[in-house]
């Protein structure tokens, strides 16, 4: 299974707008989730700094501050092939 993490932060308008995205991509498409609040851990939030969203797909970043329906799709496809 893709595993997809999303990092992230409360009151973050690019976050929200990647996590709808993805929340929506999910439904269509089997894979695992999870959001990470990079404020909950000094050390994520040291690493991210003002730099998310980030989504990383199997442990790799892959898309920064915004995604696409399609182009998230797309790295799906290729990620199950």
């Amino acid at each position: 299974m893709i595993r997809l993490t999303l990092y992230g932060r409360a009151d973050c308008h690019l976050c929200e707008e990647m996590r709808a995205v993805v929340d929506r991509i999910a439904r269509e498409i089997p894979v695992e989730l999870e959001h990470v609040d990079v404020d909950g851990d000094p050390a994520l939030a040291a690493a991210y700094g003002a730099e998310v969203p980030v989504l990383c797909v199997n442990g790799r970043r892959a898309f920064k501050y915004r995604v696409e329906a399609p182009a998230l799709r797309a790295r799906l496809a290729r990620e199950s092939s």
